[in-house]
């Protein structure tokens, strides 16, 4: 296996970026109050659209250094935290994600435009152990594509609208699925996509991508890329984590009636005095966030006290992990 850092979920870069360009430009107001002792730091400053020019004059040296030492410490204190946030092995989080997936971008190699690469997006469902499933039809040009040459990928975003997270990229063959396996895959595929009767249709014909290498990269266009990629026996032996499938309808509760109460669970853990915060998803080991602070949005990976077993354990662990950051206010 060939693995590098392990992805992290947090735009720490724009953050510091950001806060540089306005020292560094003088087209806006920062105000900073750092409190050390508690590794708080607020910074205020004016709106994109409010901005008023500092003279270069009135901004001593000092001044400037501890400006450059405020975004210092914001950027520290995220990535401090994030390092020792525990999250999932690469594999099992790349398996997971994978296997609750629905839709990515099938890449054949085209009959019709002498090899040239051909994308397709398609809707997909994983067999028990893990490998993407198809249901095309033989009208379809990618079913002509893949019947002959096998040769494929399949690319899954997991948050098509952000760059910086996951991205995965299965290299495999895709072969007809068995008759004597049908019956199983029709049942995993109808669980993903409960409204294609049309997979019964007679010109359908189920697909399974066997894979030979499973890439994944994140945290494109930051400082902290993290890339890897795993051989079929690897990711074979890999788990799905159990508690990933909770993870719709834990957010969506969090995110519709608790917000404040997340984003006091995310002050606690941090110690960044976030300005909202909702969950995107949750495992075994912590949950995701979409965070603001200051008018920049970014991903924060927050750890449970203890791994999860079952969905009374998530209640459980967010109701004392929400106390913990209310004792900590008080």
């Amino acid at each position: 296996m060939k693995t590098l850092a392990a992805p992290l979920r947090c735009s720490i870069p724009s953050i510091t970026s950001r806060i540089r360009f306005f020292i560094n430009n003088n087209n806006g107001r920062i105000t900073t109050t750092c409190t050390t002792n508690r590794h708080l730091l607020s910074l205020s400053k004016s709106s994109s659209t409010n901005r008023r020019p500092m003279a270069s004059s009135t901004q001593s040296p000092s001044q400037s250094a501890s400006f450059e030492d405020a975004a210092t410490d914001v950027f520290q204190i995220i990535k401090d935290h994030q390092e020792k946030a525990a999250r999932l092995p690469p594999v099992e989080e790349v398996k997971t994600i994978l296997h609750y997936g629905v839709r990515g971008i099938l890449s054949t190699f085209s009959q019709k435009y002498d090899g040239y690469p051909s994308g397709s997006m398609v809707d997909f469902a994983c067999d028990a152990s893990g490998s993407p499933i198809l249901a095309v039809s033989s009208l379809a040009v990618h079913t002509k594509d893949l019947l002959a040459n096998s040769k494929c990928s399949l690319l899954l975003a997991k948050d098509p609208e952000d760059r910086t997270d996951l991205v995965i990229t299965v290299h495999g063959d895709a072969v007809p699925v068995p008759m004597e396996d049908r019956d199983a895959i029709r049942t995993a595929y109808l669980a993903r996509h409960p409204e294609a009767f049309w997979v019964d249709f007679g010109d359908f014909q189920f697909l399974r991508i066997e894979p030979k290498v499973v890439r994944f990269v994140s945290g494109v266009a930051t400082a902290l890329l993290g890339s890897g990629e795993f051989t079929k026996e690897e990711f074979a032996a890999a788990k799905v984590d159990p508690i990933y499938q909770f993870s719709k309808p834990v957010t969506s509760h969090m995110n519709k009636d608790h917000q404040e109460d997340t984003k006091l669970m995310v002050q606690g853990s941090t110690s960044v005095p976030v300005d909202f915060a909702y969950m995107v998803d949750l495992d075994s080991l912590g949950f995701n966030v979409k965070a603001g602070y200051q008018g920049t949005n970014f991903k924060l990976r927050i750890p449970f006290p203890k791994r999860a077993e079952n969905r009374k354990d998530v209640k459980t662990l967010i109701v004392e992990m929400l106390q913990a950051a209310k004792s900590r206010v008080n």
